[in-house]
């Protein structure tokens, strides 16, 4: 069955592998190809966005793609997506990939799916949306069934773009500098307590005067060559990605407004831009929510590309340079998600909307958590890059501790796969408090254990 998404990136990739776990590189000399595609999957005015927690859709400000690469080699393909959607969640995120692997014939477990994370967006998640539909009030939370064609639209893409396969001879790397946009939303009193959150958009003058606080100032770049061609780009930045949202206008927002930028100046590549660690990063020291900071922040982003791509260096690369690796995780439920007490608040018809589809996004996480689901993480070798692939509204610090555990390698991360759990902070961040510790985070505080572990076992020794 084909599912809809709004895909705004994907990578294929063939290597002999057995679809999870780790793999062996392809044998020296085995053929590499890259195919690019893209698809429109805007949602309809009339849409509910953001979880149903803002205005409906009354305006497309921009269309909203699902973009792709496709690298072919000597096994089953591997699959890199990230969506211009703010979530993708659970079984949506389960159909999404599986919607996928069907498509460019692999298993799931080589597929990966991310979302950008602009707030004036759907978030999809079916496992939600049997829930709230049992209690009466399905579609709240996002249209189901426009959910589903723009997964088979987008899976359809995949499909096609494999005939138009062109031999891959080079990756490039770099990162640039970005200047005056990211800025850590969690300011911290003498104390050790978070007193403040400085959220993407801010009119609170001490928290705007507050420094910036724990980020990753550099957007790293991944580029794909076919001889002196460049066939597409892949850039990696952690920062929310809200300028200003909630009014109705679907939009890509200001990093939708970067990757086009640097599409018209470098129009023979196909851009991709993944959303890294940035939970607890948003524009809020540089934004007050006025609509002319969108552009602002969208050129100056775009100028760290720019850079990113001038500096990058160029490697040959072969079948026997990649390689995928996968590790399933068990991530710890937070204590208070009580099912039978969630499930009680749900069926309470008293409360808003907003409050049940709250109530039952927590009940699927903790049912799905509680049947002895794993999420996969994931790593990519390309030579001397590596990319991480993680769930969730992961924190900086993941991020900035999984380059310091491998410092010779160009170490990237896109972040926001499934979503069902929600933010993802450090074990330290869960005892000081603050918006993305309290109930937007369905995951204990031992998770930072699990998952740090977890990527040091992914990523190569050298």
């Amino acid at each position: 069955m084909r599912y809809a998404t709004l895909l705004a990136a994907l990578i294929v990739v063939v290597s002999p592998s057995p679809g999870s776990g780790s793999e062996s590189p392809a044998a020296p000399g085995s053929v590499l190809k890259i195919a690019t595609f893209q698809a429109d999957v805007t949602p309809p005015l009339g849409s509910p966005l953001c979880h149903g927690s803002v205005a409906p859709a009354k305006e497309i400000v921009d269309r909203l793609s699902a973009r792709g690469i496709v690298l072919i080699g000597s096994s089953e393909p591997l699959v890199l997506c990230a969506v211009d959607w703010v979530a993708i969640s659970n079984e949506g995120h389960d159909a999404f990939r599986q919607s996928l692997a069907e498509a460019v014939g692999t298993p799931p477990e080589r597929v990966a799916v991310h979302t950008v994370h602009p707030h004036d967006t759907p978030g999809v998640d079916f496992t939600t949306e049997a829930i709230l539909a049992a209690d009466g009030i399905g579609g709240a939370m996002f249209d189901p069934e426009v959910a589903r064609e723009a997964i088979a639209r987008s899976a359809a893409a995949a499909q096609r773009s494999l005939t138009g396969a062109v031999p891959l001879s080079h990756v490039g790397y770099g990162r640039g500098r970005v200047e005056q946009v990211a800025s850590n939303r969690r300011i911290l009193g003498p104390d050790g307590k978070c007193v403040m959150t400085r959220m993407s958009s801010c009119r609170n003058e001490a928290a705007r005067a507050a420094p910036e606080g724990t980020i990753d100032a550099d957007v790293r770049l991944v580029s794909f060559w076919a001889g002196q061609r460049p066939v597409a780009s892949l850039t990696y930045y952690a920062c929310h990605p809200q300028s200003y949202y909630g009014r109705g206008g679907v939009s890509y927002d200001f990093m939708g407004m970067a990757r086009a930028m640097r599409e018209r100046e470098v129009p023979d590549a196909l851009h991709i831009h993944f959303d890294g660690a940035g939970g607890n990063v948003a524009a809020g020291k540089y934004n007050d929510g006025s609509p002319e900071n969108r552009p602002i922040l969208a050129a100056r982003l775009a100028a760290g590309m720019k850079a990113a791509w001038q500096s990058q260096r160029k490697v040959a690369i072969t079948a026997g340079d990649i390689a995928w690796n996968v590790v399933p995780v068990s991530l710890p439920l937070r204590d208070e998600l009580v099912e039978n007490s969630l499930a009680k608040g749900l069926a309470d018809e008293s409360l808003d909307l907003r409050a049940r589809v709250r109530l039952a996004r927590d009940l699927a996480w903790t049912r799905r958590i509680k049947s002895g689901h794993e999420i996969p993480l994931a790593c990519l070798r390309l030579g001397p890059v590596c990319i991480l692939h993680m769930p969730g509204e992961l924190c900086v610090e993941y991020q900035l501790a999984a380059q310091k555990m491998r410092p010779e390698l160009f170490v990237c991360m896109a972040a926001y796969g499934d979503d069902g759990m929600g933010y993802i902070c450090t074990q330290i961040a869960y005892s000081q408090g603050g918006y993305e510790t309290g109930r937007v985070s369905r995951v204990a505080p031992q998770v930072e254990a699990v998952l740090t572990e977890a990527m040091d076992r992914l990523m190569p020794d050298r």
